[in-house]
């Protein structure tokens, strides 16, 4: 299983309406993709909830790293390519993934954290692990997922959720869900208190 994100930087007077509109109606294609638990169109706006510019991104839950290479094979990659260029393309090794108990995903949190050099990484990953199934079952969040960035050891997580109050952190980056594709988000195990 791996995580894969990219963002798009958008002009301060960019239509973020035809971005909304984009992923609604783009969405709809990714609603039965093999081999993809979830792909979020996200938008971030400036002023909003934190940020201080427009973007577009996709996150994306694969089952393997062949879905992963087929989607970048595929068209649906050169529409987003055609469009906006292509942006790098963060992946990262997915420890944990679980669903939560919220019915629809408004907001993704994501937060980054360092593992530091002299962390026993059997340690710092279980630790991870439990954290991530705790966070999966608390009030308002539909899924919870943690990747591990090997370049520069480092944990992202990525909390999805039906409403701002969810924001795991005040260090969490928030951003609105436009669309959520979820053809295999029902197959992730539950998330579990700790």
């Amino acid at each position: 299983m791996l995580t894969a994100h990219y963002l798009h930087r958008l002009p301060a007077d960019y239509d973020l309406n035809a971005i909304r509109a984009r992923g609604k109606t783009r969405g709809a294609l990714w609603d039965d993709a093999p081999d993809l638990y979830f792909k979020g169109f996200l938008l971030r706006e400036a002023g909003k909830h934190g940020a201080t510019e427009n973007s577009y991104s996709s996150l994306y839950l694969w089952r393997s790293d062949q879905a992963f290479a087929d989607f970048l094979l595929a068209d649906r990659y050169r529409n987003v390519t055609a469009s906006f260029g292509r942006a790098a393309i963060e992946t990262r090794v997915v420890l944990d993934a679980r669903r939560g108990h919220a019915p629809q995903t408004r907001f993704v949190f994501e937060e980054t954290v360092d593992i530091t050099r002299d962390a026993d990484l059997g340690q710092a990953f279980l630790r991870e692990v439990e954290r991530n199934a705790a966070a999966a079952v608390r009030p308002g969040r539909v899924a919870s997922v943690t990747a591990l960035d090997t370049l520069n050891w480092r944990v992202s997580r990525y909390v999805l959720a039906e409403s701002y109050d969810a924001r795991p952190s005040d260090a969490a980056i928030a951003y609105e869900v436009v669309h959520l594709s979820s053809p295999l988000l029902h197959t992730l195990s539950e998330g579990r208190s700790s």
